[in-house]
């Protein structure tokens, strides 16, 4: 693996974003004594998710990649949930739905160089830990849109900051393993937020 380390400045980014979109939400949440999903929530994760999925290919990690494959397109279903999508311009709503899948049709048309900047330089063991931690990751926004669609709004229970926990505490012990600071900070940062949200919506069902 090539030895560009400039793409850490990007991964600090994306995490960044996603750190931003948890510190809104938090507040947020904070101000009307409940969880809440706010828009912004969803377009600093839909932006943070493009960006970090960029991270993921420099950094040849398919972990990384494996946990954004689903979450951003539950990103735009909230977003379009909340009324928000349309409201994009046409053109803005063309690239962010197509770029993942020229990107995939692009490792596909170069499969034999893909899959060993993706799977060469990571052992198998961890590779799993850390497909493992970003399954739970996945997971958790595919039971948020499962609970939010069932109940015909955009919402954020309290399996969603349990999974959160548990995917992060994962996430965690593959960035040390991985030697990876975008991965540890990172998930880090959200912990704080994850066990405030808990605390409110398991206060929320009492």
């Amino acid at each position: 693996m090539e030895n560009n380390n400039w793409y850490f400045v990007l991964g600090f980014l994306a995490q960044g974003l996603f750190s931003a979109r948890m510190l809104v939400q938090w507040v947020l949440s904070e101000k009307e004594k409940k969880v809440v999903s706010p828009t912004i929530y969803w377009q600093l994760s839909l932006l943070a998710s493009f960006l970090f999925s960029i991270y993921g290919w420099l950094r040849g990690d398919f972990a990384i990649i494996l946990g954004q494959i689903f979450s951003y397109y539950i990103y735009i279903w909230n977003l379009n949930n909340k009324n928000h999508w349309k409201n994009m311009h046409i053109l803005a709503r063309i690239i962010i739905i197509f770029t993942p899948m020229i990107a995939l049709g692009f490792v596909l048309h170069n499969s034999e160089q893909s899959v060993e900047r993706l799977f060469g330089n990571i052992p198998l063991g961890l590779l799993l830990v850390g497909s493992a931690g970003q399954i739970i990751f996945t997971f958790r926004f595919i039971y948020q849109w499962w609970y939010s669609k069932s109940r015909g709004e955009s919402l954020l229970p309290a399996g969603f900051w349990i999974l959160s926990l548990i995917g992060s505490l994962i996430t965690i012990c593959y960035g040390i393993f991985r030697k990876d600071p975008v991965l540890i900070i990172g998930q880090s940062a959200g912990f704080i937020t994850y066990a405030r949200n808990l605390w409110l919506a398991k206060k929320q069902q009492e």
